[in-house]
């Protein structure tokens, strides 16, 4: 005999909201049956849609939200959302995430079990801002904030830096010209820092001639970042952006991020305001090390190891790589890589627990980019992996371990997430402040709006002096 049970009971039991239950139970998605006003669900039925939830493959749909306690808090969309990483420290900054924009299978799974009254949608290339809004169920008006990280790979230094002439540079593109037509009152972009110096490559036909910017200056390092910025400007949008080590906002790892400010008032917005420093300058405590998040693990689930690489792990200590093995093992180690150029310094790496981690991989277990576990002889495990990009202990993750590595892996620390949401929401209530003018966000020069312009005219004069910049 089956058992039957309140709509309140099957939404805490299915995760999403009573409104949506009742849309499940309507479309005959869950077995329910009408009494009076309200309904009885089948209560093995909202197991089973549990269940399997959790295995397959998200599909779009719209906002789902209760507005009986009232819609106070500002409203953010987000783009090429992942896992959610940036939007958490969004979120605990006090916004309303109403949609998620993510293309890739398994990070949709991951945002339908986590956040299942978020709106969902998929390649950013296939919607309108009519879509995005109605799927968001907002008006233009009501949007306080879009956020999103486009895909890094066009601009990385890592990569061929094909920019805007690659499809994810071109979702770059449709992020931008979105924005422009919804007017959000910010708009945050996040990025790597090879933004900051790539070059444009090709820019598409109906955005050249009178009032965009000279097509010479594309082929300049910064040329991409240049065009966004003469893009936005032209719509009216200031924009303030630097390179930020999360490190400095509470992360328990030191990965570098361009994020990009920019004001639909015209009005430039402050540098976020650091928690945390290297040598607790300023009067900040001190960067959160590996060992203050990880110590108290239990648990772990972690990829192993070739046993040809853990005979030499078996001779490193916390904090040193493969520079400390002796002088005749250590071009054994490395093989052919031991004679090429750079620091080498991802090689046999383990993490120390007196620091931060360094910046993580989708992958901790590659040759090149190993993150070993201080003292035991594996890679950091995904538990550790979600410690140090912030995520709960409790946030679901879809699909196989290495697509689990890949999504925590690109994410944005929910730290430095929260430091934005923090600024923008502090401008929305014009109480926003500056931080100390010599505070040092990055170990990189030429990283802030103001010394990259200057590094941009610069280079300018030098190729043609009669051109106009932003």
């Amino acid at each position: 005999m089956s058992t039957h049970i309140s709509i309140e009971d099957a939404a805490a039991m299915i995760g999403v909201s009573p409104q949506h239950t009742r849309s499940l139970c309507r479309n005959k998605v869950l077995q329910a049956e009408r009494i009076g006003n309200t309904w009885a669900v089948d209560a093995d039925s909202a197991k089973n849609y549990r269940k399997q939830a959790e295995h397959t493959i998200a599909e779009d749909h719209p906002a789902y939200f209760d507005t009986s306690g009232g819609l106070d808090a500002p409203v953010a969309l987000s783009f090429f959302s992942g896992a959610m990483g940036l939007d958490l420290g969004i979120e605990k900054a006090g916004f309303d995430i109403r949609l998620a924009c993510e293309f890739d299978k398994y990070c949709r799974q991951t945002i339908l079990l986590n956040r299942p009254n978020t709106a969902l949608l998929g390649d950013i290339n296939e919607y309108s801002a009519a879509q995005i809004l109605s799927a968001a169920q907002l008006d233009a008006s009501a949007v306080d904030l879009m956020v999103g990280g486009p895909p890094c790979q066009a601009f990385s230094t890592a990569g061929k830096r094909k920019a805007f002439n690659d499809d994810r540079g071109n979702a770059f593109l449709k992020f931008i010209n979105l924005a422009i037509e919804i007017q959000p009152r910010f708009l945050v972009i996040e990025n790597v820092r090879g933004l900051l110096s790539c070059p444009m490559d090709h820019r598409p036909h109906s955005q050249r001639g009178a009032g965009f910017p000279d097509l010479s200056l594309d082929e300049m390092k910064g040329g991409a970042l240049n065009f966004v910025l003469c893009l936005l400007k032209k719509a009216g949008y200031s924009c303030t952006f630097n390179l930020y080590n999360s490190a400095n906002f509470g992360t328990p790892q030191t990965r570098e991020r361009v994020i990009i400010i920019c004001s639909r008032d015209g009005n430039a917005a402050p540098f976020l305001q650091p928690t945390h420093s290297e040598n607790s300058s300023h009067g900040l405590p001190k960067w959160t090390t590996f060992k203050d998040a990880t110590v108290d693990l239990k648990n772990h689930t972690h990829l192993n190891f070739p046993e040809k690489r853990l005979k030499y792990y078996r001779q490193l200590k916390a904090g040193q790589n493969w520079r400390a093995l002796p002088t005749d093992m250590q071009q054994e180690a490395l093989g052919k890589s031991f004679f090429s150029g750079g620091g080498k310094t991802g090689f046999l790496r383990r993490l120390s627990w007196e620091r931060p981690s360094p910046t993580l991989v989708t992958h901790p277990a590659m040759p090149a980019t190993d993150l070993a576990h201080p003292e035991e002889d594996r890679p950091l495990s995904i538990e550790e992996y979600k410690r140090i990009q912030e995520f709960p202990d409790s946030w679901q993750l879809a699909g196989p371990l290495l697509q689990q590595y890949k999504q925590v892996g690109n994410a944005v620390p929910a730290s430095l997430g929260y430091a934005v949401g923090k600024l923008v929401k502090d401008l929305l209530e014009n109480k926003a402040t500056a931080p100390p003018d010599d505070f040092k966000f990055s170990r990189y020069r030429e990283t802030s709006h103001h010394e990259w312009s200057h590094a941009f005219k610069r280079q300018q004069a030098v190729a043609q002096p009669t051109l106009s910049l932003f």
